[in-house]
């Protein structure tokens, strides 16, 4: 567990799913932090969380109006900040696929920016949030987060003297998030009908507390330039129409651009570096720049056979249809019934 008494910490996009569930972590379980920061460029959403966090009872939390590909304002939010969470991105596989230049400008360009801001400021540590679709990707949106995790990664061969560290966390679809499957079924599923791209579809699954133990996981014992990776269940999109809609007509609507039958989180190319940390896995940077073996003693790190991968198709645990409404009802919508 990570000591935060008296540290500012600095979320960016932090007005979304993660960020918010970030924020109420910190708040209920570090009540001695200094300072949270919530940098993002939509001043509607931060007006509204600062109405679920009155100044009066929150005086550590902060807003910051800014943009991720605004380089001076980054250097700006950052002074004075001990640890930044780098959650901000342009993440709709279709809009990007649209939009590339957009999505590099804030996928790319914004984590360099980020970078650069971090080593010109006393920031200690970083942690970046990826995506299961940054693995071996077919979309833009998934081509951008790899860069951007290797953006991070190599940052930490550049720092020279500077005690920073910066570390990646990648996981599948969060349960509930905004844009994720279950919401759209929920929302769909008063038509009559839920639309799939494809029967045989699966994606992994992680719950938003599941997302925010593994940041403050990597924010407490990251070296630098790991990636680390959730051992979660997956779930087949046809289970999760049935969870939802049993009685929906089911109408398949194709794959779409730049979309998966399964999401990888570690391709077998990436086994060669790929440690079994028991609640976790962790990619190795292929040039660290701290000694391996004092890693493996630290953590009793497993290195995995190789040609291992670890997919959404591959997966050996499984949400089951019951088990996925008792998830929804718990975690997405209390007053979920069939």
């Amino acid at each position: 567990m990570i000591d935060l008494k008296e540290k500012s910490i600095l979320i960016t996009g932090g007005t979304g799913s993660l960020g918010k569930a970030l924020t109420k972590e910190i708040l209920t379980n570090y009540p001695d932090v200094k300072r949270i920061v919530i940098f993002s460029r939509d001043e509607q959403k931060q007006f509204q969380m600062a109405q679920e966090y009155p100044e009066k009872q929150y005086p550590q939390l902060r807003f910051f109006i800014g943009d991720v590909r605004d380089s001076q304002r980054l250097i700006r939010a950052f002074k004075g900040v001990d640890y930044v969470i780098h959650a901000a991105a342009m993440k709709h596989v279709p809009i990007a696929e649209y939009n590339p230049d957009e999505c590099i400008k804030t996928n790319i360009n914004g984590a360099q920016n980020v970078i650069n801001a971090c080593l010109e400021t006393s920031v200690k540590k970083v942690v970046a949030l990826s995506t299961d679709k940054a693995c071996a990707p077919i979309n833009l949106y998934g081509a951008t987060k790899l860069t951007s995790d290797k953006l991070f990664i190599a940052a930490n061969n550049i720092k020279g003297n500077n005690p920073i560290v910066f570390s990646v966390v990648r996981y599948g679809n969060v349960m509930g998030s905004n844009g994720s499957v279950i919401p759209f079924f929920l929302k769909k599923r008063a038509e009559g009908n839920l639309p799939i791209t494809d029967v045989n579809m699966t994606r992994f699954n992680i719950s938003l507390q599941g997302g925010v133990d593994m940041v403050m996981h990597a924010l407490a014992n990251a070296w630098g330039g790991e990636i680390f990776i959730p051992k979660i269940p997956s779930y087949r999109i046809t289970d999760v129409a049935s969870a939802i809609g049993p009685d929906c007509e089911i109408k398949i609507s194709g794959i779409r651009p730049g979309e998966k039958v399964h999401e990888e989180m570690i391709s077998s190319s990436d086994s060669f570096y790929t440690y079994d940390l028991g609640k976790y896995y962790t990619i190795l940077p292929s040039i660290p720049n701290w000694n391996v073996a004092d890693f493996i003693g630290k953590f009793n790190a497993q290195l995995v056979p190789q040609n291992f991968a670890y997919t959404s198709g591959n997966n050996t645990e499984w949400e089951t249809v019951d088990s996925l409404r008792k998830l929804i009802k718990d975690h997405v919508d209390n007053s979920f019934e069939v």
